[in-house]
């Protein structure tokens, strides 16, 4: 068994040494193998090796002195007899037989439709290109009309607020808010009040005639730029209104502006009440995908010994927030650099600035130590190295450096002349950050000498203007390429910032086409981007709806590989702290059948859905080559055996699955179809007969009758899949009340009526009627005390689960849906009876019920051959009473043939072997199921451990099985985990970003005139506009570091049975004691069953296999080793990064206010009155810079 190469560092447990090799293979060497030692002489060594084998037979419990552990022919036998006793049961009360005659006799009411691959992902794919065309046409009208309405707008100096009428969208939280910014001001805007209803396509509250504005709070409304803005786009409302009367699906049409604006339509409350609102649209994944073509950075520090205390830490956040502005499609390192350059993490070159990759920038910038001189020249020669190594995967478009520093003399024009002159195909962008007395005329000379721009960040609130208007920049070349550059791109998944859930947009580019005047050149700024939204929902409704089975799905991805749909998309939420929503390992995780649900919107994440589809499924060889066909945009398909997890996630199985996939033209997208071979063909219900004779509500049809809770004491409890059988049946949680809404419903339909889905329909009448013959054919005239039953159940493809009797459905914990229930999917999965224990968390819960009792699950898949096509429409099953069964397991595995008949006596004048009943203090007898999780034991103690990992019951057994290769481990990650921010350490310390001044520096009078005092000052003025902003409140601001739930990893371990098939003897070594014990595979059963010796050694304790997902440090596999294999992708076709007529002249001026004397005096004045700044939580994540 090969040992993932990805793992957290977890090591793997010491193999226990054997008796003899297993079969087909040697034994793993134990520690005994790797000491040197003198060799006995052949004979010698054989007969020791042999001993143990020799005296296996005849070796006696301790205690137990008549007695001898069983022989490997007396265990085969037990074995035999629990296989026989589980396939009576299942065949008299399973019903699988005579549930295929039932079919049989009721042929006439279905047909066997085929589901054929090649067509189903043509249909869907060419749906999916229509829907998307749709909103690339409204796009393209938005983008026209932008361009047009600015190019006729008259710029007015004198405009005023009070000119303008809009629909601020965070007016009315402002307005109840008396601390906000616009209150304190006393805002002079004339902003509508509008009535809104509510629309549940939007998931909210709209108003169809206006369009809303969102103004990021660090903007000031007020301002010339804003206000000219507000003018010109104001024009786009009756295009908006114009799109959405020729498409009425379309949901958000949004301008993001260059300003910062974004108007988006139709006009909503914006969501972010109570909280600080960090949304800036220039920061959104749609903006930076729309805004520029892909992009190399290299950011370099300064950390030289002049640059300390709050000018480093302005320098740390500046880059955390420059790494903000990156996309997936972009390529990054970061270094620092006095007289030597060297990464700041593990990253020995440019890597994809994914979430995961950011991350370890982002802590690893936190570790940054002032110390040394300035040496801009290693600086820069490192980062033209870095852009210049073409044996990494990279974006090759747009190459840049960003240079943050406090200050140099040093121009290094020398290193522009051998790297970058005449041609300058890289950028430079320098920063001045903090407040200093420097020079700064060589950091403007290097950027405007090499087409870049000159930034000044004096303090916290320039950091997040400054270190995003490069973008600006960037989009020269786009805008004069005219309308070459206007390309429609389709973004990764996110979560949309209004409650949408996941969406995609659709992004185009926005040119300014002014001119300053006559014969002047063409002007180069790009205004915004242009965004339509379409939800993931939306796409999926054009997908395969039931048809595909429980198994079957379908998949999208991008060029990167990322999955746009995938059953097992779905990001996980937390609140305060730690994960909560769909929770791995939760058995009650679900999906709809072909997706899950949108992502619970408790969370405003800022960070994409980026899950690949290597990691969304088990990755293999197959995967891969399926993987990369699919992003070149090429069509297959291959039949493929691979691993797949258990919708619980507590299991693996290997399976067949058949994918099929295809391109999605005019996008690129790519869609891919999997199928099991058992779900070829489907059901589809013919009632066509019934309903041209009734013309009358359904509930009047045949077999409707067995739907009605009068029914169930006679005919069992029916549990109906929540589907969307009708546009008008209210969803409910609680099955009883959506039964309860499904029938009401039903008495006023017709059965071809217009408004409900009739396959859905259908199909579910169909079952219910062909699940009641069953219980009256098989179920009701059976005694299920007879077999300590508690109850038997059939579930089908159709949406009906049968418990019988009824009172046993009040101990139903299975999903109502059959498609979200794990039992029903391994079923399918898997030939024979598959065994489910109740999970650990679900016993627990039963046993605190009085007189109730546990049980556990067996089903089986119903396979029917109709005219020679083969399909499993069905699964069923009985419920074991446990305790009954646990005695009946001990008996099954004696010397008795029955309960009745006596023990065997045994003395010193007779021996025989020890059985699972009359030794169980010295005997232990399991059953294991192929997760490795406790079936049935004979220990009574061991009952309420079932459904447990059986590690957590026998370490040392559960490791022998392992290293015998009963089982194989199976690791993975899930990348969509969110986990709440570890508390800091130091929580009397000042808030960090913020410089607190000693009593030395008090009274040092340098300190008064020095950057510190101004910064502190800033920080002053910036606390006592913005109030709110600075207060340490526990609702922290939205977004901000030390709040937001950010994206973790989560380590899973899943075991399944291994390659041993065959009966198995063993010796557990010790050390001074050893354990003999036996292993053997139930037939036509996912059990093992173990026979061992109770543990009476202390030492057999070591060693202990983990099941339990971890959160995995350092955010999984190791990301160093892993950027070193990156996965294959492919960038954006076309890239615009030059153009010969762009005017680099306007590359940024330095524009330093000096502090005053008389007001670092009073400042100083009111420190020592105690008028201290407000203390400022994590205020690297605000920001105050009025354009």
């Amino acid at each position: 068994m090969a040992v993932p190469a990805r793992t957290c560092g977890a090591a793997r447990p010491g193999p226990a040494r054997t008796a003899r090799p297993r079969p087909g293979r040697g034994p793993r060497p134990g520690p005994s193998a790797r000491r040197p030692a003198s060799r006995p002489p052949r004979p010698l060594l054989l007969l020791l090796l042999l001993l143990p084998l020799l005296l296996l037979p005849l070796l006696a419990a301790p205690g137990a002195s008549a007695y001898s552990f069983p022989q490997q022919h007396t265990v085969q036998h037990w074995a035999r007899r629990l296989e026989q006793e589980i396939e009576g049961v299942m065949r008299i009360f399973g019903g699988v037989q005579q549930l295929r005659e039932i079919y049989k006799d009721n042929r006439n009411l279905f047909e066997v439709q085929e589901n054929e691959p090649q067509k189903l992902v043509e249909k869907v794919a060419g749906d999916i290109e229509s829907l998307l065309d749709r909103k690339v046409q409204a796009l393209k009208r938005l983008a026209d009309a932008a361009e047009s309405f600015q190019k006729a707008h008259r710029w007015q100096d004198s405009i005023k607020e009070e000119d303008i009428m809009y629909y601020d969208a965070k007016a009315d939280a402002e307005l109840d808010d008396p601390e906000s910014e616009d209150v304190e001001r006393g805002s002079k805007a004339s902003t509508l009040r509008l009535d809104f209803i509510e629309d549940p396509n939007f998931k909210n509250k709209v108003n169809y005639s206006y369009t809303a504005v969102q103004i990021p709070t660090d903007i000031y409304k007020g301002s010339t730029v804003i206000l000219n803005e507000l003018n010109w786009t104001e024009a786009l409302e009756n295009v908006f209104i114009e799109n959405r009367r020729r498409d009425p699906t379309l949901l958000w049409q949004v301008f993001g502006s260059a300003t910062g604006v974004t108007r988006y339509y139709p006009a909503t409350p914006w969501r972010a009440p109570k909280k600080i609102d960090l949304y800036d649209v220039r920061r959104r994944p749609w903006y930076i995908q729309g805004a520029s073509s892909p992009k190399d950075m290299v950011i370099i520090v300064d950390v030289s010994g002049s640059v300390s205390g709050l000018t480093l830490k302005l320098m740390k956040t500046s880059v955390c927030e420059m790494l903000d502005t990156l996309s997936d499609d972009d390529y990054v390192n970061v270094a620092s650099f006095n007289e030597k350059a060297q990464p700041v993490s593990c990253f020995t070159h440019l890597v994809q600035a994914n979430v995961r990759n950011k991350k370890v920038f982002k802590e690893a910038v936190q570790g940054m130590v002032a110390k040394g001189t300035t040496g801009y020249k290693a600086g820069f020669e490192y980062a033209f190295d870095q852009l210049q190594n073409s044996n990494i995967t990279r974006a090759n478009c747009n190459k840049m450096i960003m240079m943050f520093t406090d200050g140099g003399e040093d121009r290094v024009q020398d290193v522009f002349e051998k790297y970058n002159w005449p041609n300058r195909t890289v950028r430079v962008f320098t920063f001045s950050v903090g407040q200093h007395n420097y020079d700064v005329t060589p950091l403007q000379w290097m950027a405007c000498a090499n087409k870049g721009y000159y930034f000044e960040i004096p303090s916290i609130g320039a950091i997040r203007i400054n270190t995003q208007e490069y973008l600006d920049v960037l989009g020269r070349p786009m805008v004069l390429a005219g309308k070459e550059a206007k390309q429609v791109q389709w973004t990764n998944v996110y979560e949309d910032a209004l409650g949408l859930g996941l969406v995609v947009t659709g992004t185009l580019p926005v040119f300014n086409l002014t001119q300053d005047g006559p014969g002047e050149k063409k002007n180069q700024l790009i205004l915004g981007v242009m965004g339509i939204d379409v939800a993931l929902n939306d796409i999926k409704r054009l997908t395969p709806n039931y048809t595909l089975g429980a198994n079957g799905y379908v998949f999208a991805i991008d060029p990167n590989g990322y999955v746009l749909l995938h059953p097992n998309l779905r990001p996980q939420v937390s609140q305060a702290v730690g994960r909560v929503g769909v929770g791995a390992g939760d058995p009650s995780k679900s999906r709809t059948p072909d997706f899950p649900p949108s992502l619970p919107q408790t969370t405003n994440f800022r960070e994409p859905v980026t899950l690949d589809f290597l990691d969304a499924e088990l990755e293999d060889e197959n995967k891969e080559e399926i993987r990369r066909s699919m992003i070149d945009g090429n069509r297959g398909h291959r039949q493929i055996r691979t691993l797949v997890k258990s919708l619980d996630e507590r299991y693996v199985d290997e399976v067949i699955r058949n994918y099929t996939w295809v391109p999605i033209r005019s996008t690129n997208y790519s869609l891919g179809l999997v199928l099991p071979p058992y779900s070829t063909f489907y059901l589809q219900a013919n009632l066509s007969d019934q309903i041209l004779q009734v013309k009358l509500p359904i509930s009047k049809l045949k077999d409707f009758e067995f739907l009605l809770p009068s029914s169930f004491e006679s005919e069992g409890h029916v549990f109906i899949a929540p589907r969307e059988y009708c546009k008008d049946l209210n969803a409910s949680d609680n099955n009883t009340e959506f039964l309860k809404n499904f029938i009401e419903l039903m008495e006023k339909v017709t059965p071809d009526s217009k408004q409900c889905n009739n396959f859905l329909l259908h199909n579910l009448i169909l079952d219910t009627g062909i699940t009641q013959q069953l219980v009256e054919r098989v179920w009701r005239d059976q005694d299920l005390n007879t077999y300590s039953l508690l109850s038997v159940f059939a579930a089908t493809d159709g949406g009906i689960t049968r418990v019988f009797p009824n009172k046993a459905a009040e101990d139903w914990t299975e999903n109502p849906e059959p498609f979200n229930a794990s039992f029903y999917r391994r079923s399918l999965d898997n030939h024979g009876y598959v065994f489910k224990p109740p999970h650990q968390d679900a016993l627990l819960r039963q046993l605190e019920l009085e007189n109730d009792t546990v049980g556990i699950l067996v089903s089986t898949a119903v396979e029917l051959s109709l005219g020679g096509r083969t399909l499993r429409p069905a699964v069923v099953g009985v419920k074991l009473d446990l305790e009954a069964w646990a005695e009946k397991f001990k008996v099954l595995a004696s010397n008795r043939t029955h309960q009745d008949q006596p023990h065997k006596q045994c003395g010193p004048s007779s021996h025989c072997e020890m059985d699972c009943e009359v030794n169980n203090e010295d005997l232990l007898c399991v059953l294991i199921d192929d997760g490795g999780f406790l079936v049935l034991s004979n220990q009574n103690h061991q009952w309420d451990q079932v459904g447990r990992f059986f590690s957590e019951v026998d370490a040392n057994l559960m490791l022998a099985l392992y290293n015998n290769s009963f089982y194989t481990r199976k690791e993975s990650y899930d990348y969509q985990a969110a986990c709440a921010p570890q508390p800091p350490g130091n929580l009397g310390a000042a808030p960090r970003g913020v410089f607190v001044p000693t009593i030395a520096d008090f009274l040092n009078l340098a300190w008064w005139t020095s950057a510190a005092a101004w910064s502190l000052f800033q920080q002053l003025l910036y606390g006592l506009i913005y109030h709110s902003w600075f207060q340490a409140d526990p609702a922290e601001a939205e977004g901000s570091p030390e709040t937001r739930e950010s994206s973790c990893v989560m380590k899973q371990t899943q075991y399944y049975f291994g390659s041993v098939n065959a009966s198995y003897n063993a010796i557990i070594d010790c050390g001074n004691c050893s354990r003999l014990f036996h292993a053997q595979r139930l037939t036509n059963t996912n059990l093992l069953f173990v026979v061992a010796e109770k543990p009476l050694c202390s030492q057999c304790e070591a060693g202990r296999l983990l099941q339990k997902e971890t959160h995995c440090p350092a955010d999984g596999p190791e990301q160093c080793e892993l950027v070193q294999r990156p996965r294959y992708r492919r960038g954006p076709h076309i890239c615009f990064d030059y153009n010969a007529t762009e005017d680099t002249s306007d590359c940024g001026r330095g524009a330093s206010f000096p502090p005053s004397l008389g007001v670092l005096v009073s400042l100083q004045l009111l420190l020592l009155l105690g008028l201290p700044p407000r203390p400022q939580p994590q205020v690297h994540a605000h920001g105050s810079q009025r354009p």
